[in-house]
Order: structure tokens, then C-alpha cells, then sequence
């Protein structure tokens, strides 16, 4: 640890003053021009399919290169190039001024250079500090592991993170996402590293640990860290990124300092054309009521909820984290029944006690975690596709193969899957890609109501677009459909009508009219007692 503080100067710079820092830091850049890391010419392919393209990219100590383009563009290649998972194909390595050629991640970590994954590589039953220290535990000079050095070590790195309520004897299956990333962050700052690579760091974290987690970045910054920081989410990269590298298809757009892009620019960097409308939104046709709920609960998590569902409508869900979205969906779909109340579809009652009397009854969910809860990765698309409407494409015990390929095949056409046929396993395929698929094996059981959990969560801006352009599709042709989403944009932007939650209660109901980012936000944040009132 005290060599890592003082490789990256922490120490010094630590008692500087904000002004002081910043010129500190840009002091170090234009000192030192010479990036840490240049990899140039980098090319990769994978059975005949080339996924990246000689593409170059450097990165300097103390600043943050923001890696952006759509799900598929090469991101999660080039990182793994880096990390030393992948050798490359073509191209050159330098290190330090020094050529290198990573065989292994052994490789990058020993030239300073560690990754914190978006699926953390944590052991749950092992404690925070037997993590962080795994591999490269301090010994005692007699022989055997040194546990109290392992302990105030990680004590330290825990401080330097400002991250105080971590307890370094804790179980790391008792902590929560973000404090597990913590544990992540000082695994790869035990290591000496000088540049850190985060893959889509705040994919699963709340705001509150999102602006902690980035205040985390500055820090690590401005003590001399080079940062690598992987993120769809286009106001992070302004707040945090000193510059901005897109790659598109496989290939480099180009490498910009941030003041020289803003958002409309990088998008168009990215997909290669301009998206004028993120929210593809047209005028609603609005039918009947096809879905009629009345003082519905389920435990803490869903009291006394009343609302009406019409066709060709998008009713937006919004809410704090905790405020009952998500169990309101698992009571509509059946996963947790509902204790009281009425569900009603066309004006006639109905009980639905699991998620196969959902489907049957016209209701299709796709859930907030397509990784655990909509896919199974390792099966192929076709068979994801058509997973949960298999038993109508049987005879007996027997499956017709030649059906489901066939629907699989509409689908990968019909939304656009980029894929390189139905036969690739799921888990292969980038995110936005795997949403569709999700999207694509709910809509095969013919659903007149679409339950969609943060339909777009951790996809591209290009994804995020088409999906939104078959949610419209999907209601000008009569479906109605149920959007939960942490994005108050995508509320604002694809609802005809806010269902606002809180604390498990309906505050209330807003026409898109009144819709605000105001309105709904007052919303969100209503107390307990107001919204028992409501």
C-alpha cells in the first residue's frame, strides 16, 4: 500500500486544496505526455468474424478516458486486451515506453494494470479483507499468512476510498452491490495498479451510491490513477471524463478531449447517424380498458394500489428504489399472488396465482435482470425464444423444431438481433441484443398486455432507441403495456400516463400533460404519510 501511495503521489496531493489539485493534475498531464499504456493497430477475431479492427487507444495517468459505442462495438474486446484475457490478433502493446505482450491477466496486473468487472469476481463466503488480498496475502517471515497485515492493509485502502462502514472482517455475501465494487476497487488498488479499468461501474447502483462511486473516480484521479471508465450513461461521461474514445462496428470513430463533444455529437459517433428522438412517441389510439385493478396488495411492498390499463396505452411506473414497482409487476404476473383485492381483464374478475395463468390469460413480463431472471445464457436463441410458448409448439412430448426456428428466425429479422444465426448461445450476444430477446420470446405467447421492467437498462442509446420504436409499434397495434424505469426521461418520454409510487402505496396518476420532471419527482419523494393519503 505505502508504495502504491507513493507511485501515485496520494500522499502530497491529498493536503492540496481543490484549486491546487486540479492544477495538480493538469500539471502532471501536459508533463508527462507520454501516455502509461498505447495500444495501437489492435485487431481480434473470433471464427472467422472480426470484432476488432486496429484500434488504437492510450491512456495516461491521472485522468479518466471515457470507452463508448453501442453494445457490440468491440468495448468489452478491447478491455479484455488489455486485461491480458485476450491476445490479440495484431497490433503492439506498450507499457511504460516499454513493448509488452500480455499471455495472461497475471501479465496486465504486473505491469499495474487491473479491471473491475460489471459482474464483480468476488468469493461471498470469504470476508472483505481475504478478498482484497487473495492471491498475494502479506506473509510473516517464519512462514504462513500474516492475517493482521492483511487486515490493517485493507483497513488502509478501505480509508483511502473513504469508505469507512466497510467492517474488513464482513462476509462479502452480506454486502450490497456497491459496497461489494468497493471491495472490487480496493482489490485492484492492493495490486499496485496504476491504471484501473471499470466496466459499466453504475449498471446496478442507486443514485446515491452512483454519485459516491464517482466521487470515488476523482479521487482515484487526482492521487495519479489512470482510469479507464466504460459507461453508456452520457452524464457520468461529462462529469467525470478528461476524453472520450468511440468505437463503432468494431472499429475506431475517434478519440476527443470531452470539451470538444457534447451529447448529440457522441451519439452520432456511436450509431453513425443522428437520433433526433430517443422517444420515438406518437399520437395514442386509446381503446378499451383491458386491465382493471382495484385495492390490490401484497405485503409491505403493494397496499391498496387501484389504476386502469387501455389498449394502446404505455402507463409509465415511476418510483424511488423500494417504492414498489417491481413488486407490483410480480403481483400482476402472478410470482407473488396477490393477498387482497381485484384484478380484473375485460370487466371480468380473475385470480392469477402463477406465471403460467398469466400467460394464459393474455400477460407477458419482462423482467428488470434479463441475465438472472430472462435468459438462460447458455441455451441458444432460438431456444430462448421460444421458452415460454414451447408447449405450443409440441405434440405430445414432442417438440416441432422446425416451428421454433422458424419464430426465432422472424425474430431476428423482425427486431433487428444482430446475431449470427439462431444457433449462437444468448450469452454471447451484447446487451441490447439479449433485451430483444427477452422482448421477442415473451411476445411469441401473443400477450395483450406487456409488463416491461427497466425495459433499457444497461443498453446503448442506439438499442435503447429501437426498443422504444417497438414499444410504439407494439401499442399502435393495440397492446397495452406497463413501464417500470428508473429513467425519469424514459418516463417522460414514452408514457401516455405516470402511475407515481411510494413506499409500496399509489401516490398518484398523471396524463402525460402534467407529467413533469417536477411533478413526478415531488411524486417520487412523498412521504409515507402522504402517500397513505393519496
Amino acid at each position: 500500500m505505502e508504495r502504491w501511495l507513493r507511485s501515485c503521489g496520494a500522499q502530497r496531493v491529498a493536503m492540496a486544496p481543490g484549486r491546487r489539485l486540479s492544477r495538480l493534475r493538469e500539471w502532471s498531464l501536459s508533463a508527462d505526455p507520454e501516455p502509461y499504456v498505447r495500444l495501437s493497430g489492435a485487431t481480434k477475431t473470433f471464427n472467422g468474424v472480426t470484432v476488432l479492427r486496429n484500434v488504437d487507444l492510450d491512456i495516461r495517468l491521472g485522468e479518466v478516458h471515457a470507452l463508448m459505442g453501442e453494445n457490440g462495438a468491440g468495448k468489452s474486446t478491447l478491455i479484455k486486451i488489455l486485461s491480458g484475457l485476450y491476445v490479440p490478433d495484431g497490433g503492439s502493446l506498450t507499457v511504460a515506453g516499454q513493448a509488452r505482450k500480455f499471455r495472461s491477466a497475471k501479465d496486465a496486473v504486473r505491469d499495474g494494470i487491473a479491471t473491475v468487472y460489471q459482474e464483480l469476481l468476488l468469493f461471498p463466503e470469504l470476508s472483505v479483507a481475504e478478498n482484497v488480498f487473495l492471491g498475494h496475502c502479506p506473509k510473516r517471515r517464519w512462514g504462513g499468512i500474516d492475517w493482521q497485515a492483511v487486515r490493517r492493509r485493507t483497513r488502509v485502502l478501505l480509508d483511502s476510498l473513504d469508505t469507512p462502514d466497510l467492517d474488513v472482517d464482513t462476509k462479502v455475501a452480506a454486502l450490497s452491490v456497491a459496497q461489494r465494487q468497493r471491495v472490487e476497487i480496493a482489490k485492484a488498488l492492493s495490486l499496485d495498479a496504476r491504471v484501473l479499468i471499470m466496466d459499466e461501474p453504475t449498471a446496478s447502483l442507486v443514485e446515491a451510491d452512483v454519485q459516491r462511486l464517482m466521487q470515488i473516480v476523482r479521487q482515484l484521479r487526482d492521487r495519479g490513477v489512470g482510469i479507464v471508465y466504460v459507461s453508456h450513461r452520457m452524464p457520468e461521461i461529462f462529469a467525470l471524463a478528461d476524453r472520450v474514445t468511440v468505437l463503432r462496428d468494431g472499429e475506431l470513430v475517434g478519440t476527443r478531449p470531452i470539451g470538444q463533444v457534447d451529447e448529440p455529437s457522441l451519439v452520432t459517433m456511436m450509431v453513425g447517424r443522428s437520433i433526433e428522438r430517443l422517444f420515438p412517441k406518437t399520437e395514442p389510439v386509446i381503446g378499451d380498458v383491458v386491465l382493471d385493478v382495484e385495492k390490490l396488495n401484497r405485503g409491505k411492498q403493494v397496499k391498496d394500489i387501484s389504476f386502469a390499463l387501455r389498449r394502446g396505452e404505455i402507463l409509465g411506473v415511476a418510483g424511488l428504489i423500494g417504492s414498489g414497482r417491481t413488486e407490483l409487476a410480480l403481483t400482476l404476473f402472478g410470482l407473488t399472488p396477490a393477498i387482497s383485492g381485484e384484478i380484473r381483464l375485460h370487466g371480468k374478475p380473475v385470480r392469477i396465482s402463477s406465471p403460467r395463468q398469466a400467460r394464459d390469460l393474455g400477460i407477458a413480463y419482462v423482467p428488470e435482470d434479463r441475465g438472472l431472471q430472462g435468459l438462460v445464457k447458455a441455451m441458444t436463441i432460438g431456444q430462448n425464444v421460444s421458452m415460454a410458448s414451447i408447449d405450443r409448439m409440441a405434440s405430445g412430448i414432442f417438440i416441432r423444431f422446425a416451428q421454433e426456428a422458424a419464430k426465432a428466425q422472424k425474430a431476428l429479422k423482425q427486431f433487428g438481433i444482430r446475431a449470427r444465426g439462431i444457433e449462437q448461445p444468448v450469452g454471447q450476444l451484447s446487451g441490447g441484443n439479449q433485451q430483444k430477446v427477452v422482448i421477442a420470446k415473451w411476445l411469441e405467447t401473443s400477450p395483450e398486455i406487456l409488463i416491461l421492467d427497466e425495459p433499457t437498462r444497461g443498453v446503448d442509446v442506439g438499442a435503447k432507441s429501437e426498443i422504444h420504436a417497438i414499444m410504439g409499434e407494439l401499442v399502435r397495434n393495440g397492446m397495452a403495456i406497463i413501464m417500470i424505469s428508473s429513467e425519469l426521461p424514459e418516463i417522460l418520454g414514452m408514457s401516455d400516463r405516470v402511475l407515481v409510487m411510494s413506499n409500496g402505496r399509489l401516490v398518484t396518476i398523471l396524463d402525460r400533460a402534467d407529467a413533469t420532471p417536477e411533478s413526478v419527482g415531488t411524486a417520487m419523494t412523498a412521504s409515507g404519510k402522504q402517500a397513505e393519503a393519496a
